[in-house]
């Protein structure tokens, strides 16, 4: 049997990561800029979390949801007091686009609509729901293409306030710093306005946070920079660093009922215990503060940058999502980067650099990589 080959790969076979730092199995050495597509939130192979990992896997690494556990009980009661949202409640399941798929069948349970709005270029996912409001018609199978969804320009708040005072819309769904769309980010004033139009409207209020969130834009969850409170959060990627698990996390208006939603693998023992892990090295290492921190330092060596260097257009985005317009191919850069230079980066569109390191980056490698990054474009010229 062959791989379904759906991924184009770089010839690079990662075998060992070390914080910000991979090597592939000739031993040279990376620096990761990308984070497995924003998933490495506390370093790779952080001991702490590997401590605490294989400590549970010599306990027991899963059973059913049918049974109590009380690792799911931690997590639900530490999230909420680290990200300020002690009064939600946590729905534990197994991936981003799982998240999305149940946060917007909770919104169509409570409301009883069907219609949803998304922001144009918005990415939530590859399952059913989340790929339909996913703006990529080339992603969209015809058997998902079910016209549920309304696509919008982001920060155009009369597009938005105007459909939602059609009455029937279930769901407004966004990201408050688009990942795949090349780190769009939103306007407070659109974001507040928006959030209110849905309160006056009976729609609710999903903030995807699975890329922007997780401590990776400075504060824990991207929509804290805005000043609103959404009726739905969804997360993943970082929240286990690599260890595959989603939550949705649902404020106290909503009520559950048995058979409601349900997973089969999510919350196990083992997830839980991760993303318990990563919760303890975010408090105990201060790494929200140090993606704010070096975040911002990364930013404004990038702005500089652009100065001196012609091929850069646009630098923009919030602690350690960042991303690069250029003048060029995203892939003339980015090739030589992992080739010559030994970077990982990521991308978006045909043009933009995406930067999703571990929040665990040092001002010393972000030099690094500004360096690297110098000596490729001025190769360009």
């Amino acid at each position: 049997m062959k791989l379904f080959d759906v991924y184009p790969l770089f010839d690079v076979n990662i075998v060992k990561g070390q914080g910000c730092k991979v090597w592939d199995d000739k031993g040279q050495e990376y620096l990761d800029l990308y984070g497995g597509h924003a998933v490495i939130s506390i370093g790779h192979s952080h001991p702490h979390y590997i401590e605490k990992v294989t400590e549970q896997l010599n306990k027991i690494g899963f059973y059913s949801n049918s049974v109590i556990n009380r690792l799911q009980e931690q997590l639900a009661e530490r999230l909420g007091r680290i990200s300020g949202y002690y009064d939600y409640q946590l729905f534990l399941i197994n991936s981003g686009a799982e998240a999305n798929e149940n946060a917007l069948k909770l919104a169509s349970f409570t409301n009883g609509r069907t219609r949803v709005l998304s922001a144009e270029k918005a990415f939530h996912g590859r399952t059913s729901l989340a790929v339909e409001v996913t703006n990529n018609p080339k992603i969209i199978a015809p058997i998902n293409a079910n016209g549920h969804v309304t696509y919008l320009p982001l920060n155009d708040l009369p597009a938005w306030e105007a459909e939602l005072a059609k009455g029937d819309v279930c769901a407004v769904i966004l990201e408050c710093i688009q990942g795949v769309g090349g780190i769009k980010m939103v306007d407070e004033a659109f974001a507040k306005g928006l959030s209110a139009a849905c309160k006056r409207h009976g729609t609710i209020f999903i903030c995807d946070e699975i890329q922007c969130g997780y401590g990776r834009s400075g504060k824990f969850f991207a929509h804290q920079w805005l000043g609103i409170r959404p009726d739905i959060i969804t997360v993943a990627k970082g929240i286990a660093n690599g260890f595959p698990m989603g939550a949705v996390l649902i404020a106290p208006q909503f009520v559950a009922t048995y058979g409601q939603l349900g997973t089969t693998f999510g919350g196990n023992h083992l997830a839980c215990t991760a993303a318990l892990a990563v919760l303890d090295v975010f408090e105990n290492e201060g790494l929200v503060e140090n993606a704010n921190m070096v975040g911002t330092y990364l930013i404004d060596q990038l702005k500089a940058m652009q100065k001196e260097e012609s091929h850069i257009v646009d630098v923009r985005g919030r602690g350690l999502m960042i991303g690069i317009d250029l003048d060029i191919p995203h892939k003339d850069v980015r090739v030589p980067l992992i080739q010559e230079e030994h970077c990982f980066t990521g991308c978006a569109g045909t043009n933009i650099l995406r930067l999703l390191p571990p929040l665990c980056l040092t001002k010393t490698e972000a030099d690094s990589f500004i360096e690297r990054f110098m000596r490729v474009l001025r190769g360009k010229k």
